[in-house]
Order: C-alpha cells, then structure tokens, then sequence
C-alpha cells in the first residue's frame, strides 16, 4: 500500500511545511541517503561531512514537515542504542513542492544533486543528454506531463527491480541567459 491507499498513486500538492523542509540542499541529501537506508544523526553527519548539531537541527526540520522518521532503535557496533531515521515518503510524488519559492530556496534540488553527484564520482555517470529546444509555456508544460508520465511508472515499479544498481538523476529545464542586444 503507498501514501494514497490501495491502487495507483497519484501526485498531490506539496504542504506549505514540506515545500519548506524541502527547500535547503542539506535537508534534500539527508532525505535522499534516508531514503536508501536507515541512518543515524551521527551517521548522516559523518557521510555528509558536517557538524552532529547542524544535521540535528535539518533532521528535525524533516521529521516536521512529515518526510522523516524516527525507525526503531537498535543496537550499534559498540552495544550503545542507536536512533535510526528514514524516510517517511516518496517525495516524488509531490508537485511542485518549490514553485512559490525564492529563487535560491528552487535552487536547493540542483545543489543537493551537485554534492551526490561529485561523491557518487565520473565514472558514476551512466547516462547524459544535452538539449536546448525553443518552447512556449504550454510547451514546457506538456513536456514536463510527458516525462513524468514515464518516470512516474518507473517510480511505481521500483520495488521490483531491487536487486539492481540505484541510479539517480534529475531532469532540468532552465532558459538561457540572453546577451544584451548590441547597441
């Protein structure tokens, strides 16, 4: 069963709170590792290469806003009790989470998937296209529909493919910054 019940999931409009939580590049890597597994703060912190406190405080901001969650204590390597968090939702199924948002509060995905991406190393990357196209609003729109509808029956079947490598990407349009028109 996922967040909408039995059958099919749909997308729903981000809350005000998770936009928010959403909208720092550290909360968007912490909610992305806790997505692959259970991790504590002290973990989070060493992968992250920050301080306890710092990712403490995004980890709250998170458990906030609904997207993480405390899992069951267990016990560590050196028999202290440990407190786990994972991820409380599929993110992807929220629209448009940051589309009210200053522009570098937008920013904060393409941040947070930099960091992946220079972690994960050169030879990570399996796929790459580049494109400019010229598109209307409406354009935009009905690409942007296409496209999800693809990655949405990905997303929905993934627990299936399991035992296969985790792949992450993101998938950006932005418009060129014009030159001035010459004098």
């Amino acid at each position: 069963m996922d967040e909408q019940g039995a059958g099919r999931r749909q997308r729903r409009a981000a809350t005000v709170a998770e936009s928010k939580a959403l909208g720092h590049p550290l909360r968007v890597r912490i909610l992305s590792l806790c997505t692959r597994q259970e991790l504590t703060n002290k973990e989070l912190a060493d992968r992250l290469d920050r301080d306890p406190g710092t990712v403490l405080y995004h980890v709250r901001q998170l458990i906030g806003a609904g997207l993480l969650k405390q899992a069951p204590v267990r016990t560590g390597e050196s028999g202290a009790l440990e407190k786990p968090y994972r991820s409380a939702m599929h993110t992807w199924w929220l629209d448009g989470p940051l589309n009210d948002a200053d522009p570098e509060t937008r920013f904060a995905p393409v941040e947070a998937f930099q960091e992946e991406l220079r972690e994960a190393g050169p030879e990570s990357v399996r796929l790459y296209e580049r494109l400019a196209l010229h598109l209307s609003p409406a354009d935009v729109a009905e690409l942007d529909r296409r496209i999800l509808t693809i990655l949405d029956e990905y997303v929905e079947t993934d627990d299936q493919r399991l035992g296969q490598p985790l792949l992450s990407g993101i998938f950006l349009l932005h418009e060129f910054k014009r030159d001035p028109a010459p004098e």
